[in-house]
């Protein structure tokens, strides 16, 4: 009975996202774990955190450009009435500006947020629905499209935002297939509203992965952390370091996990032991950069076609609007 019920415990653990991800993950070569498990409270809060520190420019160089051209991106899009959708909302903070745009075309908003923190959501949700009583929030604990055809925009037209360069966090190809998936479950003639990161000066790029006060490190070390906390894993944080580096061959910032001695790791829930040398890295987020050609030919590949795009005055960061066709 015993052995039964241990066995049915691991099988329940294993078959959960998270277990699944974490079994694939640590038992591949190399050692890696997705992105999303950054984002749990804790992680939510210290990536808020990231947003407002000064060597991470990506967040306040995209609201920038928000509050700058807010309304002409919103009259651009709106050749109807539109329902916004947002994807890896979080606290949404910056969605503000295009919300109070969309309230000044057309009086009321329905915002869909879509996030896997059900407690960013609901502080987005607060804050949004206090200062803007025109919008009616109705958040979605879900991992990015999921769900999403689901969304009943009652004839409206559809401005799908995802901001904030998440797309850079995806393989080339998972992030044709993602923006595919996502065209399927929209009407030609709804919009995207994608933000992405440019490439740029190499020491800028690894200054804003790798800030002086160590909120990133800590934000990367968080992910190790919640294993502890969920799956009863006994890393040792002490025993790892952060590291960022850009890969030039592939346009991007990697962040890793550097195991400083060789260890053994036990994670009871998935029955599962994972060994690292010294020196061995688990890589856990890729952060890829574009040039407005690049991005122009995957919107494309993935059915959209761009439509307009807006930048800062360094070019640092690009905000594009396409329609599904």
């Amino acid at each position: 009975m015993h052995v039964a019920s241990a066995r049915s415990s691991l099988n329940t653990a294993i078959q959960t996202p998270l277990g699944e991800e974490v079994y694939r993950g640590l038992t591949g070569h190399p050692k890696s774990l997705c992105p999303w498990l950054f984002y749990d409270e804790k992680g939510s809060a210290l990536f808020e955190q990231i947003t407002a520190l000064p060597e991470y420019y990506v967040t306040r160089t995209e609201r920038a450009i928000l509050a700058d051209y807010a309304d002409e991106i919103i009259s651009t899009a709106a050749d109807r009435r539109l329902t916004l959708v947002e994807l890896g909302a979080g606290t949404a903070t910056k969605t503000g500006l295009l919300l109070e745009a969309a309230l000044r075309h057309q009086q009321r908003v329905t915002y869909h947020p879509i996030d896997v923190s059900e407690s960013a959501l609901n502080e987005a949700k607060l804050r949004i629905e206090t200062r803007l009583p025109g919008v009616t929030v109705k958040p979605r604990v879900a991992d990015y499209t999921e769900g999403l055809g689901a969304i009943d925009a009652a004839g409206q037209r559809r401005l799908v935002l995802f901001i904030g360069s998440s797309i850079g966090n995806f393989e080339p190809t998972d992030a044709v297939q993602l923006l595919r998936g996502l065209r399927q479950q929209l009407h030609a003639g709804d919009r995207l509203l994608l933000g992405v990161d440019r490439i740029k000066e190499r020491k800028l790029l690894l200054a804003a992965y790798d800030d002086k006060a160590g909120v990133t490190a800590a934000f990367n070390l968080n992910v190790l952390e919640r294993l502890n906390r969920e799956l009863g894993a006994n890393f040792n944080l002490r025993l790892f370091r952060h590291c960022a580096r850009w890969s030039e061959e592939h346009s991007r910032i990697e962040m890793h996990l550097e195991s400083l001695v060789s260890q053994q790791i036990f994670i009871p829930a998935l029955e599962l032991e994972v060994k690292l040398n010294r020196g061995e890295t688990i890589h856990t987020e890729n952060s890829y950069k574009f040039t407005p050609e690049g991005l122009s030919s995957l919107l494309e590949r993935s059915g959209f076609k761009p439509s307009r795009q807006w930048t800062d005055e360094r070019n640092w960061f690009s905000v594009f609007l396409a329609t599904a066709w």
